[in-house]
């Protein structure tokens, strides 16, 4: 069972921990029904979050989602075992994360030079494959660590949860109650605020901008996810994280405010004066870089504390694998539980992968040589550096925090300015560049969004008894269907709705090519940079590990406050109870795993009904949306964010009561 274990076995709990099928147990995993519903969902989910992330710059977890519909699918087909549901969810969920990773860069191609013509089904195809299997190539070594010796101090909050929906699936009765209670919630509290529109998704407050303490911002994005996420990961976790947003938001906004009032000149990289932008203006043209700046640097910190361990994975797969060659059968040698993909595949696919990527970026699509021979290869050896470097940074923060909070945008611009920056030292500023750079940038970003998502998976599969090997290949299957359908889904929807229009805004892409843009061309804010990293050495001089605080920093407020107030409910029914921490199949943990479902799955349904055109010009959640058609909130005025707190704070009180019941029994 996953529950959790003492402090002093947290270290390496590979020899105390039992998952829930036993290592010494056979039973159907990789089977062929398994693996073409986990490509199924793969596509269905990639082609939704194409599309949301080109219209929010935001993507939603498939991981549960997909587990909970494994389950009830695969009972119409016949006993599945849980390790069935697992493959499953593990296949489908690379659609989510490929797509994300796809959709925040290259979607930049349209707006740097000679970039359009790589914007092809074909480039885009080969991207989003190379980058999602290496996400999974290089996550491989870090298995381990990361995920068996890290097992009591990272709590993997996504992983452990689809593994809690699918133990409760598999067990049924209370525990499976727990969870689809939490399901149905999630989804009637999402449906009702965000597709009809009954109340305010986020609620805030803002002080004035003339006021003595100007655009000081207090707001809370009042979905169930984030609280399930919050409730899981804990108050101390909770609590670094909302301090970074805490220190943007109420310190360092208003603070720009204070000193732009009286600034009669435009401070780049905003395109107004400071007096005349609201707090998320400032925030966009601003704080987001200070925070790029502290997720670099918390990122370093991060791989600096794990760079032994790391080598120390990579040796002992070295050892397993000759101890497996002498005694001829690599199978033999190693329990079920442990088996990875060879680390010689490892390197060779990944040689393999980076050897075509220097090609595609040496060559146009017509086959005429367009780019420098040098700065193909060395694109390619900065996506090894870097790839490696943000697969590591990324696979942590979300044991650390979950894949829904996992700053992917800031890996990828510091990526892009290193890239960028390394380019100008060079000499190479011509315009051919640019888009060389970003090719870089999006396999990077792919690679770690994929290796978050592989991550989950792997904790997932180690909680509940699943054969990492197979997992691992499932992964490389959901990458190679997930890219089919993404290339193709972006192209329509740029044909049909144009990327970089009010339809189709592309915010996150938006930004990439501007920091490419302004890094080459010599303008970029560094002084905004410089500052993040020093406010992350700070944190880290303080004895605070800096990365939590700086995702939060570079993160909305909106976004960690609910994940504070989860956090406080876990500190909370912890204190009452006296213990030292729920486990993982405790009342409360599991009915967040049922919001985090719910919320998720709404978000996935959110996604195609802004995709079903109802009329011209109008989607079917338009149609549905009442509160927006008759004008409920608008007419409300300042009522309707009292009204909105007041419904998330019930939603809140009814996850209390959940974690407080069974606790003895």
């Amino acid at each position: 069972m996953a529950d959790r274990i003492g402090q002093e076995a947290s270290r390496d709990t590979s020899p105390a921990f039992r998952p829930y099928i036993g290592a010494e147990v056979h039973i159907s995993e990789f089977t062929l029904r398994a693996v073409l519903l986990g490509a199924f969902f793969g596509i269905v989910f990639g082609a939704a979050t194409v599309y949301l992330g080109l219209k929010v710059g935001l993507t939603v977890s498939a991981s549960i989602p997909i587990a909970v519909l494994a389950i009830s699918i695969l009972k119409r087909l016949g006993r599945p075992t849980i390790l069935e549901n697992n493959i499953v969810q593990t296949i489908g969920s690379a659609g989510e994360s490929i797509a994300a990773g796809v959709v925040f860069t290259l979607p930049a191609l349209l707006f740097l030079p000679y970039g359009e013509a790589y914007f092809r089904y074909g480039q885009i195809f080969f991207l989003a494959l190379a980058g999602g299997i290496l996400g999974v190539l290089f996550m491989v070594p870090l298995r381990r660590y990361l995920i068996v010796r890290e097992h009591g101090n990272l709590p993997y909050p996504e992983g452990t949860a689809c593994a809690d929906v699918l133990i409760a699936g598999e067990r049924g009765g209370e525990m499976a109650r727990k969870v689809f209670a939490g399901l149905g919630m999630g989804f009637l509290y999402k449906s009702l605020m965000s597709i009809f529109g009954l109340w305010k998704e986020v609620p805030q407050y803002v002080t004035g901008p003339r006021s003595a303490y100007p655009n000081a911002t207090v707001q809370a994005e009042i979905v169930p996810e984030l609280l399930g996420v919050g409730y899981i990961i804990g108050p101390r976790i909770a609590g670094v994280m909302v301090a970074g947003g805490v220190l943007a938001w109420m310190g360092l906004i208003p603070l720009i405010s204070l000193l732009g009032s009286a600034l009669e000149n435009v401070i780049p990289p905003g395109g107004k004066l400071i007096r005349d932008m609201t707090p998320r203006e400032i925030w966009s043209n601003y704080i987001r870089y200070i925070g790029a700046g502290a997720v670099t640097l918390g990122g370093a910190a991060t791989l600096i504390r794990t760079l032994p361990t790391i080598i120390g994975a990579f040796r002992e797969s070295y050892r397993d694998l000759m101890r497996s060659g002498a005694a001829g059968s690599a199978s033999a040698m190693q329990m079920r539980t442990e088996r990875d993909i060879p680390i010689t595949y490892v390197v060779l696919g990944s040689l393999v992968l980076v050897f075509l990527i220097a090609a595609i970026t040496y060559l146009s699509p017509s086959g005429e040589a367009r780019f420098p021979l040098g700065a193909s290869l060395l694109s390619s050896v900065l996506i090894v550096l870097f790839g490696f470097f943000f697969v590591t940074v990324s696979s942590r923060i979300v044991g650390l925090i979950g894949s829904s909070s996992n700053p992917i945008s800031g890996m990828t611009i510091a990526t892009l300015m290193a890239t960028s920056l390394l380019f100008v030292a060079i000499g190479w500023t011509r315009d051919v560049y640019q888009p060389v750079a970003l090719i870089v940038g999006s396999i990077v970003c792919i690679a770690a969004a994929n290796a978050g998502n592989t991550s989950q998976d792997l904790k997932t599969g180690f909680l509940v008894g699943a054969t990492p090997l197979y997992q691992q290949l499932g992964l490389i299957i959901g990458v190679l269907v997930s890219a089919i359908v993404i290339g193709g889904t972006l192209l329509l929807l740029h044909a049909n709705l144009q990327v970089g229009s009010d339809a189709l805004p592309a915010p996150q892409a938006t930004l990439m090519a501007t920091v490419i843009k302004g890094l080459i061309g010599q303008d970029l804010p560094w002084g905004f940079v410089i500052a993040g990293m020093v406010i992350a050495l700070v944190m880290e001089l303080a004895g605070v590990r800096s990365l939590p605080f700086a995702v939060g920093a570079y993160l909305p407020l909106s976004t960690t406050m609910p994940i504070f107030l989860g956090g406080l409910l876990r500190g909370y029914v912890d204190r009452k109870t006296g213990t030292d921490g729920e486990t993982e199949l405790g009342p409360g943990v599991l009915y967040s795993s049922g919001l985090i479902a719910g919320g998720a799955l709404t978000g996935i349904l959110i996604a195609l009904l802004r995709g079903w055109e109802w009329e011209p010009g109008r989607s079917l959640l338009d149609v549905l949306n009442l509160g927006e058609r008759y004008g409920i909130t608008a007419r409300m005025g300042a009522a309707a964010d009292a009204l909105a707190l007041g419904i998330f704070l019930l939603l809140a009180y009814l996850l209390l009561r959940q974690a407080r019941s069974g606790r003895n029994g």
